[in-house]
């Protein structure tokens, strides 16, 4: 999911937090026991607490489904507390990448909810949505409500300029994790909560997608070089994304992306070997090449 409007793009993440130093120094009473991170490398409080936070996609209002949406779809989401909060919201995608949703500079982004009231994501007369994008499979929406306000000043920051969403310092799920276990340490247990929802990142169902054999080697057998061209698709990620995943079948690992208007490439590298595989768009369809070394 790209939480920007179109004119700007999410910041890359660029370090992780080393942990057990700081997890260790707000270990000092029993109001401030350490957090627990779950097996799915979730924040977890171990302790009841009087705060209730509740997190879902307006496709599932459970919360406790994995909703499908495909690239160029909306999507919303909600959140609810049991007590007044300030809630934060982030959203993990399949490679790791982490935006912090809540809070944001817009004006439906402050992040103090009162007790039950309901609020959305997007909010009404916000100057962007939430469109759906590659890359494909199960997206983490991670809500962390507290009674006082948190410092997120080692996970994410809020620069001048353009970008009214922050930058955010940390990637993957452990690392959030783990970064937001010691930013709740120094706040009394029994007043924080979290809670996840998921959904699930689909190609769009088109006719103009090729669907590819699904034995490894297809549809380039043992060729070093191979193309072709097809109808152009509306979504040139998606069928860039269709041939990556044969490569993947043959057990190669993508190394490097670079997505231009009409052009995709990628490179792979399974053991010695490489391979890179292009798609760019060409007069009427689009041009799908493959070099293996």
């Amino acid at each position: 999911m790209k939480t920007f409007p179109s004119s700007t793009k999410s910041a890359p993440f660029r370090i992780a937090l080393g942990l057990s130093a700081l997890l260790a120094a707000g270990l000092g009473g029993p109001a401030h026991a350490a957090p627990q991170i779950s097996a799915q490398s979730i924040i977890v409080n171990p302790v009841q607490t009087t705060v209730d936070v509740k997190v879902w996609t307006d496709r599932d209002s459970s919360g406790t489904r994995t909703p499908s949406y495909a690239p160029g779809e909306r999507i919303r989401l909600y959140a609810s507390v049991s007590q007044d909060a300030y809630v934060y919201l982030f959203n993990v995608d399949p490679n790791g990448q982490v935006d912090l949703i809540l809070p944001n500079k817009y004006q439906g982004g402050a992040n103090f909810l009162k007790a039950g009231a309901v609020k959305v994501f997007p909010a009404a007369g916000d100057p962007f949505t939430f469109d759906i994008a590659a890359p494909y499979g199960v997206n983490k929406v991670l809500a962390l409500a507290s009674k006082t306000a948190l410092n997120l000043d080692q996970i994410a920051t809020f620069k001048s300029g353009q970008n009214s969403f922050a930058d955010v310092n940390v990637k993957g799920q452990q690392g959030l994790a783990q970064a937001l276990s010691i930013v709740v340490t120094p706040v009394p247990q029994n007043t924080w909560d979290s809670a996840t929802a998921f959904y699930q990142v689909v190609a769009r169902a088109s006719a103009a997608v090729p669907v590819l054999p699904v034995q490894p080697g297809s549809p380039w057998g043992n060729a070093r070089k191979w193309q072709t061209v097809v109808a152009a698709p509306s979504d040139l990620r998606a069928l860039h994304d269709s041939y990556a995943a044969r490569l993947k079948a043959e057990g190669y690992v993508q190394t490097k992306l670079k997505i231009k208007k009409n052009e995709i490439e990628s490179e792979y590298r399974r053991g010695n070997d490489e391979a890179e595989l292009e798609v760019k768009r060409k007069d009427k369809g689009v041009e799908i090449k493959l070099e293996r070394d």
